[in-house]
C-alpha cells in the first residue's frame, strides 16, 4: 500500500517506512517521559552487581560496567544538540515530512491488510476456531473416551436346550458372539460425567447403560441418573469383560433376570466419614422388564407406576478394609424390595450379602501372584395370594493368577427349590421345573497375551437334581479390546 501523494512526489520509497517508525517511537516514547517526569521506580539506576556475583557468569549474561568519567563527556560532547518542544523524549525519531492526509491513507491501509489477514486465517481455521467462552462455563474436549470390546465364544453341551441363565451365556453347541459392548465416558463439566454402555448382538442393539454422576456434590454425596445396573452385591454391576468365568453365576438370572438387576432412576451413594471405607448406597429404578427385574413387575404389560410403591429400591452398604500391606477384604449388605404382579400390593423382598478377600503381594514387586475368593449368597422372598415363596442361592469362586499371563480359578453354585410359609417345596410360578436342588462347578484357565486379549478354557457340569443326567459344557471363550478403557472398581 502506498500513499497517492507520495508516489506523486516521487518520495514512496521513504515515507512509509519514516512514518511507521515515527508512530513507533512516539508511542513508546510518551510513557518513557511521563515515569521520568512521575518518578516511576522503572528508571530508576540500580546499584552496580558486585564484581564477586558477576565473574563466573557468562559474557551475555553479566551486566554492563558504568561508563568512566572520560566516556560519559565523550558521549556527551557526540551527542546532537536538539531540544524538544513539546516535552517528549529526545531519544524519539523525529517525524518526517508527512502531511495529515498520507498519514490518514497508511492507516487506513495498514487497517485494511490486518483485516484481511484476520479474514483468511478464520478462513483457513474453519469450524475449528474457538473463543473464550463467558464466565462459569467449562472448556471440554468433543471427543469422549471409546473403547469396543468384544466376546466371542464357542461352546458345547451335552443336552439342549440348555439351563444357563445370563443373556451373555452362550446356549447353544456352536459359536456365540456373547456382546460387542461399546464403552463411552467423558466428563461433561466439572459438575457430571456421562457413561454409557451400548451392546451389539447378532440379532438387536441395545443400550445397556446410560446414565450421569455429580463430580462435586458436598458432604461425601454422589448421584446418578438414567438407566444402569444397580449396585446390589458385587457381580451385578459388572460387566461380561470383569467376570472371572465365561458365564454368569445361576443366582443373578434367577433373581433378577438375564440382565441383572437394571432400570431406570436415581442411585444416591454416601461416603460415610468413618476411620475405615464404608459407602451407603441407595437407588429407585423402574420394576418392569422380564430381563432386568424378574422377580418384581418383571414382563407384566399391565403394571404401571401410579405410587411410590410402585417402584424397586435397593440399599447396599460396602465396607473396605486393608487388613495387611498384601491382603484386601470388601464386605456388603445389601436389598432390594419392589412390588410383584401376583397380587394388590404385593411385594417381593431380596437380601444379600457378598464377601470378596483378594491376595497381591505388593510388598514383593517380583511376585506376580494374585488369589481371590469371592462370594454371594441371595435369600429371596415373594408375596403370593394365600402364600410366601422362599428360596436360597448363591456361588463361590476362587481365583488364582500364579504368572502375570496364566490364571485359573473354580466355581461352585447352589440354587435351592422354593418352598412356602409351612417349609414344603412348592411350585415356582416363574420356574415350575426347579423343584429340586441344583448345583454347578465350573474351572477353567486362562491366558492373557497382553492386557487388551484373553482366552479363556472352561468346563463345567451343571446337575439339577430334578433331571436324570447331568449337563456337561466345554466353553473356549475370546475376548479382545480397543480403546480408551479405564480401571474398573476394586
Amino acid at each position: 500500500m502506498l500513499c497517492p501523494r507520495a508516489r506523486a512526489r516521487g518520495r514512496w520509497w521513504w515515507s512509509i517506512p519514516s512514518a511507521c517508525l515515527w508512530l513507533a517511537g512516539s508511542a513508546l516514547a510518551q510513557p518513557a517521559a511521563r515515569d521520568r517526569e512521575e518518578g516511576s521506580p522503572v528508571h530508576r539506576v540500580s546499584p552496580a552487581p558486585d564484581a564477586a556475583a558477576t565473574a563466573d557468569r557468562p559474557p551475555s549474561l553479566s551486566a554492563a560496567s558504568p561508563p568512566t568519567e572520560d566516556e560519559a563527556a565523550a558521549a556527551e560532547a557526540n551527542a546532537p544538540d536538539v531540544a524538544p518542544v513539546d516535552g517528549s523524549d529526545p531519544s524519539a525519531p523525529s517525524p518526517p515530512n508527512v502531511s495529515e492526509e498520507e498519514l490518514r491513507a497508511l492507516q487506513e491501509a495498514m487497517a485494511a491488510d490486518a483485516a484481511a489477514q484476520r479474514e483468511a486465517g478464520a478462513t483457513s481455521s474453519g469450524s475449528q476456531t474457538t473463543s473464550t467462552p463467558p464466565s462459569g462455563f467449562a472448556l471440554q474436549s468433543l471427543n469422549p473416551d471409546l473403547a469396543f470390546i468384544a466376546d466371542v465364544a464357542a461352546a458345547y453341551f451335552t443336552r439342549e436346550p440348555t439351563l444357563e441363565t445370563g443373556e451373555h451365556d452362550p446356549h447353544e453347541t456352536g459359536f456365540t458372539l456373547q456382546q460387542l459392548e461399546l464403552a463411552v465416558g467423558k466428563s461433561v463439566d466439572p459438575y457430571f460425567r456421562f457413561d454409557a454402555n451400548i451392546v451389539f448382538r447378532t440379532e438387536d442393539v441395545e443400550v445397556e447403560e446410560a446414565y450421569a454422576t455429580t463430580l462435586a456434590l458436598p458432604h461425601r454425596l454422589q448421584l446418578r441418573l438414567g438407566q444402569f445396573l444397580t449396585r446390589f452385591g458385587r457381580i451385578n454391576s459388572t460387566h461380561p469383560h470383569q467376570w472371572a468365568f465365561v458365564d454368569q453365576p445361576l443366582a443373578i438370572g434367577r433373581i433378577f433376570g438375564p440382565e441383572g438387576s437394571r432400570g431406570v432412576g436415581v442411585e444416591a451413594s454416601w461416603l460415610m466419614p468413618l476411620p475405615w471405607y464404608v459407602e451407603l448406597v441407595a437407588s429407585a429404578t423402574d420394576a418392569r422388564g422380564e430381563e432386568t427385574a424378574r422377580s418384581f413387575f418383571g414382563g407384566d404389560e399391565a403394571a404401571k407406576v401410579r405410587t411410590p410403591l410402585d417402584v424397586q429400591y435397593t440399599g447396599a452398604l460396602k465396607q473396605f478394609f486393608a487388613v495387611s500391606d498384601d491382603w484386601s477384604l470388601l464386605w456388603g449388605l445389601s436389598i432390594a424390595n419392589g412390588p410383584n404382579p401376583s397380587g394388590y400390593r404385593a411385594r417381593t423382598d431380596v437380601y444379600g450379602t457378598d464377601l470378596y478377600l483378594k491376595y497381591r503381594p505388593i510388598t514383593d514387586p517380583a511376585n506376580p501372584t494374585i488369589v481371590s475368593l469371592q462370594a454371594e449368597v441371595f435369600y429371596r422372598r415373594r408375596q403370593i395370594p394365600g402364600d410366601v415363596l422362599q428360596d436360597l442361592d448363591g456361588y463361590a469362586e476362587l481365583f488364582w493368577r500364579f504368572e502375570p499371563r496364566w490364571g485359573v480359578a473354580a466355581r461352585y453354585e447352589l440354587g435351592s427349590p422354593v418352598w412356602g410359609l409351612h417349609g414344603h417345596v412348592v411350585v415356582d410360578p416363574l420356574d415350575p421345573e426347579w423343584t429340586a436342588v441344583r448345583h454347578r462347578i465350573s474351572t477353567n484357565v486362562t491366558f492373557w497375551p497382553t492386557e487388551f486379549s484373553r482366552i479363556r478354557l472352561q468346563g463345567g457340569v451343571d446337575e439339577p437334581r430334578w433331571e436324570r443326567e447331568p449337563d456337561w459344557s466345554l466353553m473356549l471363550a475370546f475376548e479382545f479390546a480397543i480403546g480408551a478403557h479405564g480401571a474398573h472398581a476394586f
